[in-house]
């Protein structure tokens, strides 16, 4: 075996382990949620796989089933009340709604912005870029009492449209830092030879050189869904009845117990509408976060 036969062996070695380090905490949640409370809760030892899987926890969270129905049910004494305590289906919704329009928002904004930041140029742009990056360095939770008063006079406050414009605003700093260095690598000759023979800037901006970067703006979109999809501080401040799934989560932990069959029932299903929404733009995405890598 020769030394880059060797290195190579090695290199996948790393490879493999490190994806594995990754992916273990979302396989064993995934698999706790398929366990029986007896499983999941076994002082003795770590049940791993020998158990007889369950889909009650789905049942209850995903479905809308009540707990009093299923066969553990009444075997601990903890968790919430009422009816639909465990019901997620209207937080997954809610979450579905505020993170598609938050991100549709988001980007189209960021759009017309990071364009003419690019093409634009004017004195103290690059301090106007800086000050925008600026209010994401900034967290939520040093803000979150004057958004609150703000929202609340406003109307806003426990309402989706209150949530989808909290979640664009903060989204809005990295798609414009994103889809900018995505306008910057589209030469301005393409702009210039547009004009020239007769299109407009906007025909320019929406005709040549948005077609061109397809990618950047489906990797900005992942990104903005994602971060959108599990915000927590903006959403458990600004809501009272409208909970999405990190905030419904949260309140399967109570102060006799945390349902981890429920928290890990809900919290695999949530990862199903992004890992969906990241198949639709894939071959955008990849062309996206290869862009510009290369430079000539």
């Amino acid at each position: 075996m020769n030394s880059s036969t060797l290195t190579s062996l090695l290199r996948y070695t790393v490879s493999i382990l490190i994806v594995c380090v990754f992916i273990f905490p979302i396989a064993w949640f995934a698999l706790t949620s398929i366990k029986p409370i007896s499983a999941v809760f076994n002082k003795d030892r770590v049940v791993v796989f020998d158990f007889e899987p369950t889909f009650e926890n789905y049942e209850v969270t995903v479905l809308g089933g009540k707990k009093a129905d299923t066969s553990q049910g009444a075997s601990i004494g903890m968790g919430t009340s009422g009816a639909g305590a465990y019901d997620g289906r209207g937080s997954i919704l809610s979450s579905l709604i505020i993170a598609v329009c938050s991100t549709a928002l988001a980007t189209v904004i960021s759009l017309l912005a990071a364009y003419a930041l690019s093409r634009m140029r004017f004195r103290g742009s690059q301090g106007y870029m800086q000050w925008i990056l600026s209010q994401r360095f900034l967290p939520p939770i040093a803000i979150i009492i004057p958004l609150v008063f703000i929202f609340r006079d406003l109307g806003l406050r426990d309402t989706h449209l209150g949530l989808i414009i909290a979640h664009t605003l903060i989204n809005i700093p990295i798609a414009l830092l994103i889809l900018k260095s995505f306008f910057d690598d589209v030469p301005l000759e393409v702009d210039q030879a547009a004009m020239i023979d007769g299109a407009t800037r906007f025909q320019c901006f929406y005709l040549i050189v948005l077609p061109m970067i397809k990618g950047g703006i489906a990797a900005t979109a992942v990104l903005c869904f994602i971060f959108s999809w599990t915000e927590f501080i903006l959403s458990v401040f600004l809501t009272n009845s409208i909970r999405t799934v990190p905030v419904k989560i949260t309140t399967f932990v109570t102060s006799t117990g945390s349902e981890w069959g429920y928290i890990s029932a809900l919290g695999t299903a949530a990862i199903i509408p992004g890992f969906i929404f990241i198949l639709l733009v894939q071959n955008h995405l990849v062309r996206g976060l290869t862009m510009g890598a290369i430079k000539d």
